[in-house]
C-alpha cells in the first residue's frame, strides 16, 4: 500500500528567457511514494490549476527514460539523487514527509530557459546536424552481416548510441561542457565502417559546431560521467579528441573541400 506524504517545493519560475526567475515556494500535499517525480508534479499543476495560478512548465515525453526530455536539477543534481535513471524514472519514495525539494532547470549559457524548468536544448540538434549522420548508397538494404565487426568494438558503439541527448553532462560540468554529449556521437560512427567516408569531417564539424554554441571545455573532473543517466564513458571524450586532432594534423582539406 503506498504511503503519502507532504513535501516543500522550492521551484525556479521564469516567465521566459528574458526575464528574470526566482525560487517560489509551492506545497505539494499528499503526495503518493509510488509516483514518478513527474507524476508528482503533475499533481501539484492540477493543484496550481485549481487555484487559477499558473501551472509549472517542465519538459518530458516518453517517461520511460528513453526520448532525453525530461532535465530537472533536484538538490543540486541533474535528474536526482539516484544514478542511472531520468529524472521521469525517479520515484517519490527516494523522499520523505516533510522533505524540502529544490527543482530548477539545466543551467547553462547554451541552454537558455524558455519558461520555468523547460529549457531550449536545440543547440545539442544543429551539433548533430553538423556532422552526426552517414552517407549511404540508395537501394536495396545490405544484410547486417555481410561488414563483419568485431564484438569488442560493436559493443562499444552500441553504448556511445545509447546517449539520448538529454543534456545531464552539460547540466552536471562547472564548465557547461557538452563533450560527453558529442563525444558520444561521433564514436558511434568513428568505431563501425559505416562511419568512415565523413569520419574526420565529422570530428571537425561537430566539435566546431560545439564551440560556437557556447558550450565551455572538459574540466576533466568526470561529472559528467557520474550524472549520465545512460553512464556514457569518459573513453568517449579521449577518442573524439583523438579524431579531432588527427583531422587537424593529416585531413584539414576535407572540410573544406565539402564545405
Amino acid at each position: 500500500m503506498a504511503q503519502h506524504m507532504n513535501l516543500t517545493l522550492k521551484v525556479w519560475r521564469q516567465k521566459n528567457d528574458k526575464s528574470k526567475g526566482q525560487f517560489v515556494t509551492i506545497q505539494a500535499k499528499d503526495i503518493a511514494d509510488d509516483m514518478s517525480f513527474l507524476e508528482m508534479l503533475d499533481v501539484v499543476n492540477e493543484d496550481l490549476t485549481r487555484l487559477g495560478e499558473d501551472p509549472i512548465y517542465f519538459d518530458h515525453d516518453c517517461r520511460e527514460g528513453i526520448c532525453g526530455m525530461c532535465s530537472l536539477v533536484i538538490n543540486g543534481r541533474p535528474h536526482g539523487p539516484k544514478y542511472g535513471i531520468t529524472t521521469c524514472q525517479l520515484h517519490m519514495r527516494t523522499f520523505h514527509d516533510g522533505q524540502t525539494i529544490v527543482i530548477e532547470p539545466w543551467r547553462a549559457a547554451a541552454f537558455p530557459v524558455l519558461k520555468d524548468l523547460a529549457t531550449d536544448r536545440t543547440s545539442f540538434d544543429r551539433i548533430q546536424q553538423a556532422g552526426g549522420y552517414v552517407n549511404v548508397n540508395t537501394g536495396g538494404v545490405p544484410d547486417a552481416n555481410t561488414i563483419p565487426i568485431p564484438k569488442r568494438i560493436a559493443d562499444e558503439a552500441f553504448e556511445a548510441a545509447t546517449c539520448i541527448g538529454c543534456g545531464a553532462c552539460v547540466a552536471a560540468c562547472k564548465n557547461a561542457s557538452a563533450m560527453l554529449f558529442v563525444s558520444a556521437k561521433i564514436s558511434q560512427f568513428a568505431l563501425l565502417p559505416q562511419g568512415q567516408t565523413e569520419r574526420y569531417e565529422r570530428a571537425q564539424a561537430m566539435v566546431d559546431q560545439m564551440d560556437a554554441e557556447g558550450f565551455g571545455n572538459c574540466t576533466n573532473t568526470g561529472a559528467c560521467e557520474a550524472e549520465c543517466p545512460k553512464g556514457i564513458k569518459l573513453t568517449n571524450i579521449a577518442r573524439m579528441n583523438r579524431e579531432y586532432f588527427t583531422a587537424k594534423f593529416f585531413r584539414e582539406e576535407d572540410v573544406h573541400t565539402h564545405s
